[in-house]
């Protein structure tokens, strides 16, 4: 085994990508070995704080190698409190290249694991097989945060020679499952796996998407794809699997959700590049829709820094409800009320509301909470297309069911995501049918905030509200079933939530 040492950052080393700066180290490289044999190369470093986003390790790989095994680890000191520790995220670039755009994309997981190994056949989960081509190589280094003492690292990088096998042909799931024509359809769009940083296997988040009474799931992986071809077999007549990736910058996470099969949608980028408009558009030339994820929460890097304007839904409510989630239904909702000012409400301006799980090992809770969407049938294409127009609710369960229409007095009638065209003073009446929310109380929202607060819902837990109203007053009116508030003047848990039901011609 042979050994180098990484001094600390050189400016020369230093380059920007065009997009977040990089800094590629001196090569590590390899005699070439009899069949079946193996080297080792250990590479030793320490980055400072203020290290570029990414730094990548050069491996000049000869032919002849069948498989790459990467490990690594690196120093925790202990930092005074509120200053964040190291945490170095790590993944591959093949002989392609590590442009932006994943070209030569090989894997990702980030933090998740200490080794993982590429060959033609196989790959470590968050890694994708082919074959093992001579080159440069490059392993990707994250140092996600620094501590003050700095980042030490050590990284051991075995080649095995020998033939290589053949790489399996990929199978993926369907696009379409057994549905019930133009009906209400559960999902949960946002889920990870041991296929990036989670701890379910693909096998349990089928059973218990099943068992969460779910018609559909989304794989959404953190950067990377590599769970697509291995969904096939769990998916069925009663199971739905879209493919997707959450696609994890350092100003935000965003869900890329339904992605034509094999997609990689690169996340090496900041708000301050300019580059996020590219990947959104990627994402929707694949076929996905653009869903910025959990936009209000409080870890690194999560909080959303990108702006609206690419987004085809945005996820208001992540996993158990929170303070985050309360602020990030509240900038949605501020979101519907410039909407309606600016005149866009009716057409493509206003941004649907989603919510999902986010789970990534027990106890999270798959399919707390659930997106239920009014879709023509239970495709792909119809669940996007029932997401996009705002034609869903979000519920913590599938024990809980709402009917929410608006109608007029000559038999007018919207529910969900659409509009109820009346005369401004034309009274309007607001309806919601509510299962499955024991004591929990409902409040009707508008562009002019909370206008309507039932009494609790009985210990059955069904019941229905109905509220009067006309245009003029209220451009729109979206319901929302919460839970008993624990103490003092803020509102309960959210139990459930609409998109909005506009109003007006």
């Amino acid at each position: 085994m042979c050994e180098d040492d990484h001094a600390g950052i050189g400016r020369r080393a230093v380059f920007v990508t065009g997009a977040a700066a990089a800094l590629t180290l001196g090569s590590v490289s390899f005699a070439s070995a009899a069949p079946r044999e193996q080297r080792k190369r250990t590479v030793r470093g320490t980055l400072p704080t203020g290290s570029p986003d990414f730094v990548y390790v050069p491996v000049e790989v000869p032919a002849d190698v069948r498989e790459i095994h990467v490990a690594y680890s690196y120093d925790r000191p202990a930092v005074p409190a509120g200053t964040p520790g190291n945490a170095l995220d790590i993944g591959l670039f093949d002989e392609r290249g590590t442009e932006l755009g994943g070209r030569g994309f090989r894997g990702w997981s980030g933090g998740a694991r200490t080794e993982f190994f590429v060959r033609a056949d196989d790959a470590t989960p968050g890694y994708l097989p082919g074959r093992i081509r001579p080159g440069t190589w490059h392993i990707a280094l994250g140092p996600y945060t620094v501590a003050p003492q700095g980042l030490a690292y050590e990284i051991t990088i075995t080649l095995t020679y020998g033939e290589q096998d053949e790489t399996p042909r990929p199978v993926y799931p369907p696009e379409r499952a057994r549905g019930r024509g133009r009906a209400w359809y559960r999902g949960d769009c946002h889920l990870h796996s041991e296929y990036s940083d989670g701890r379910y296997t693909l096998a349990e988040i089928a059973e218990l998407a099943r068992a969460a009474g779910l018609d559909f799931i989304n794989s959404s992986e953190h950067n990377t794809p590599s769970a697509h071809a291995h969904w096939a077999d769990l998916a069925g007549d009663d199971l739905l699997v879209m493919l997707g990736e959450e696609v994890t910058t350092r100003n935000g996470h965003v869900v890329a959700l339904g992605t034509d099969p094999g997609t990689f949608v690169d996340w090496r980028y900041r708000a301050r590049d300019n580059r996020f408009g590219r990947f959104a558009r990627e994402i929707r030339r694949a076929g996905g829709l653009v869903v910025p994820a959990h936009p209000h929460a409080t870890c690194i890097g999560c909080n959303w820094k990108f702006g609206f304007d690419e987004a085809d839904a945005v996820e208001v409510w992540n996993g158990p409800y929170t303070p985050d989630d309360e602020v990030a239904l509240a900038d949605w909702d501020g979101m519907l009320v410039a909407s309606v000012r600016a005149g866009r409400d009716g057409g493509r301006g206003w941004i649907p509301a989603m919510g999902s799980s986010d789970s990534h090992r027990s106890p999270d809770v798959i399919g707390r909470p659930q997106t239920v969407v009014l879709a023509d049938d239970l495709t792909r294409e119809a669940i996007q297309e029932g997401i996009r127009a705002g034609r869903s609710y979000v519920a913590e369960s599938s024990r809980l069911s709402l009917s929410f229409t608006a109608s007029g007095g000559r038999g007018e009638h919207a529910g969900i995501g659409e509009r109820l065209r009346v005369d401004r003073d034309t009274p309007v009446t607001v309806r919601l049918e509510v299962t499955g929310a024991p004591r929990c109380t409902v409040r009707f929202v508008t562009d002019q905030g909370v206008l309507f607060t039932g009494d609790p819902l009985p210990v059955s837990g069904a019941g229905v509200a109905e509220w009067r109203t006309t245009a003029s007053y209220a451009a729109y009116v979206r319901a929302e079933v919460r839970h008993e508030a624990a103490a003092g003047p803020l509102p309960g848990a959210l139990a459930a939530f609409t998109n909005p039901v506009f109003l007006g011609r």
